[in-house]
């Protein structure tokens, strides 16, 4: 499907706040992947379909995720909000035909994050953060990093996201964990290295 027909699909399954959000993060998915040497073709893909299961009913979530057998686990069924990446990933390949496997794991993970992230990975997760519609203390310079280091980008908004939800009462994600665990290791591993 090309791009325009992903779109006029999209649009048509997504509320006009959410389609904006979309387009939003397909650009800024765009940029960032041409600064690091990324498809951005992938990227546009990516981050136009990454919430194309967001505006699921919770009912509609998981007969969908029990359909494309999703494996919902514990965190997930406290947070159902969580479910809308993996989902959205099968989504994308079942119903928007998505044969690419980065286009698809960089869709599945950007709600958690998770261990040892591909560029592409980043751009999407941290893309979803900084598009032009957002606005919280601290979009600014999270902006700045992103043009500057994806791994730092992703520590900040790993960093963010975690203490808004520990702020919030709510449960972490393991794979979120896993993900600032990874980027804080991997990046001592390469200074020290040097």
């Amino acid at each position: 499907m090309n791009e325009s027909k992903l779109m006029e699909r999209v649009r048509t399954e997504l509320s006009e706040e959410r389609y904006l959000h979309s387009i939003g993060v397909m650009e800024t998915a765009a940029d960032l992947a041409l600064k690091n040497g990324v498809d951005a073709q992938k990227a546009r893909v990516a981050a136009l379909l990454h919430d194309c299961a967001k505006e699921l009913s919770i009912e509609e979530m998981l007969a969908k995720a029990h359909n494309h057998k999703v494996a919902i686990d514990e965190v997930s069924m406290w947070e159902m909000v969580l479910i809308h990446g993996p989902l959205g990933a099968k989504i994308a390949e079942h119903e928007y035909f998505v044969e690419d496997r980065e286009i698809l794991d960089a869709i599945e993970c950007h709600t958690t994050g998770k261990k040892d992230m591909t560029k592409l990975d980043k751009i999407i997760y941290i893309s979803d953060y900084i598009e032009p519609y957002r606005d919280f203390e601290g979009v600014s310079e999270l902006r700045r990093m992103a043009m500057e280091d994806l791994d730092v980008a992703l520590k900040f908004a790993l960093d963010f996201t975690i203490t808004d939800l520990l702020n919030t009462g709510r449960l972490i994600h393991p794979r979120t964990l896993e993900a600032r665990n990874y980027i804080i290791i991997a990046s001592s591993s390469l200074t020290a290295s040097l």
